[in-house]
């Protein structure tokens, strides 16, 4: 094709249709008539437009009965003498400041009695008395987060308002609220948060509370009669309880990069349950409720796979958590990431990789010259395609350990030297 063709194809474009370039007269006979396949063709078009509109309008009307059904599920409950209606206003105390840390706080362990047959539960306390017991020391914790509210458990750890929860339950929360059992509020502060193990420590201003005991899950064997106390699907159902066996110890279990030794339980757990008790027929916290698995596409589904921290494991974070505000050794580079989303990366033409959202600074990786906005593609040599790959490497990283970064900027790759620090709360 010559220059002039190319000209002429520019100015005046082919028809799709029209793979010669030219216009065919067609034939000269009288085109037939097709009013009646046409009008056959609206009536049914009517017809299904009818039934679309119908089935709309049904749908409509379920949509509104279900919403209804759920808001009364959901309401608070005044028939049940033990739980106490959150209010419905927010709290309008300001959150307390942490107390300096002065290594003067441990919480201790109880020797646990050997546990007893769960025929006949010999030596041990009746279900009722295990929630009697315990009931006192659960809170319901809620966070005011940007965009929305978050809710979970907690336990009371000394007299003088310290409580114990999943760290995953107030990562990013603006606000802390903390509901007791006897209707009253407070705000809370953070005192320590560790991701690794899951576990954060709070502060509240109260000297009046009643501590949870707890028993040393060293003593736990498989089989052994538990209970779960927490707020499933959140503070409506706040104090319920649910009861269950250990049907695993030091189960090894794998989430968000991260791996973690658990106590394996089939007693129910649901989001809200997180960070609240496990306790054995004593009315002992020998576990912090953490997580579950659960699969939802499955038509079979997946039930009683229930994961707690055992206590043992929480008296060592929360111990350093109230003595330094944070547990000694854990690695940082002093950056936030999050996943790239496939449109993002379809649209910008960005690589797999974690997203930075946050340096801090003075931290390794503002010495390197990283910054928000850069996508983190390798480190140390391993491939990282999402957050969760970014915190399993980490995890993986000993402070004081030199490493490389393979960093994704302005459509070029740069690669920085830094040195692992220490995590410090």
């Amino acid at each position: 094709m010559n220059d002039e063709q190319r000209n002429h194809q520019r100015q005046e474009p082919w028809e799709p249709w029209d793979d010669s370039g030219t216009y065919q007269t067609g034939s000269t006979r009288p085109p037939k008539s097709h009013g009646g396949l046409i009008a056959i063709l609206l009536v049914a078009v009517i017809f299904l437009g009818g039934i679309a509109s119908a089935l709309g309008l049904l749908n409509i009307r379920m949509f509104k009965i279900i919403q209804e059904q759920e808001a009364v599920a959901f309401a608070n409950t005044s028939s049940d003498p033990t739980v106490t209606a959150p209010t419905e206003t927010a709290p309008t105390a300001s959150a307390p400041t942490s107390p300096e840390i002065s290594g003067e706080v441990h919480l201790p362990l109880s020797q646990s009695p050997q546990s007893v047959p769960n025929t006949p539960q010999e030596g041990g306390l009746s279900l009722q008395e295990v929630y009697q017991k315990a009931i006192p020391s659960v809170v319901s914790i809620t966070c005011q987060e940007n965009g929305g509210t978050a809710s979970g458990t907690g336990v009371v750890l000394t007299k003088d308002g310290y409580l114990v929860t999943n760290c995953h339950v107030i990562s990013g929360a603006e606000l802390i609220s903390v509901l007791f059992t006897d209707g009253r509020e407070f705000p809370a502060a953070i005192v320590g948060q560790d991701p690794v193990s899951d576990l954060a420590v709070l502060y509240v201003e109260a000297d009046d509370l009643t501590p949870a005991e707890f028993g040393d899950s060293a003593s736990l064997r498989v089989g052994d009669a538990v209970v779960a106390i927490g707020d499933p699907l959140g503070s409506a159902f706040r104090g319920t309880m649910t009861d269950g066996i250990v049907s695993a110890i030091n189960r090894d279990v794998t989430t968000a990069g991260r791996t973690m030794t658990l106590i394996q339980t089939n007693a129910a757990l649901n989001e809200g349950n997180s960070g609240g008790p496990l306790l054995n027929c004593y009315g002992q916290v020998i576990g912090i409720n953490t997580l579950k698995i659960g699969d939802y596409m499955s038509s079979a589904g997946v039930e009683g796979l229930g994961f707690a921290i055992p206590s043992a494991t929480v008296k060592e974070i929360v111990d350093q958590l109230l003595s330094q505000g944070y547990v000694s050794g854990r690695p940082s580079l002093g950056m936030e990431v999050t996943d790239v989303s496939a449109m993002y990366q379809m649209f910008y033409r960005l690589p797999q990789g974690a997203y930075v959202t946050q340096v801090a600074e003075d931290s390794a990786a503002a010495a390197a010259g990283l910054r928000a906005g850069d996508i983190l593609v390798y480190l140390d040599g391993q491939r990282i395609t999402d957050s969760s790959d970014y915190t399993a490497a980490l995890y993986g990283l000993e402070v004081g350990q030199e490493i490389s970064l393979t960093v994704y900027r302005d459509g070029r790759q740069y690669e920085v030297k830094l040195t692992v620090a220490e995590a410090a709360g």
